[in-house]
């Protein structure tokens, strides 16, 4: 018989009580930041947008892409090759 695990899985930090209430702060906290200093983010837009597409292009996770040439094409017949 099995019996069942007493060791179950702890729920992570972020989906208990603390961590959600300590993101709530955070996204709080952004937000009064992110108002107060408008004037300063909104002159490195530009550049903020800039740096993005690097880092999405390094965060992309390079796996399994499609088409790249790593499969094996079956040859093609010609016209001249009848059967």
């Amino acid at each position: 018989m099995d019996q069942p695990d007493n060791d179950s899985h702890a729920p992570s930090f972020w989906r208990r009580p603390a961590g959600m209430a300590l993101a709530t702060a955070a996204v709080i906290a952004g937000f009064y930041l992110l108002r107060e200093h408008w004037g300063h983010v909104l002159g490195y837009w530009p550049y903020l947008l800039l740096l993005a597409c690097p880092l999405m292009h390094l965060m992309h996770g390079h796996g399994d892409h499609g088409g790249h040439g790593n499969h094996a094409q079956p040859p093609r017949r010609s016209n001249n090759d009848k059967e």
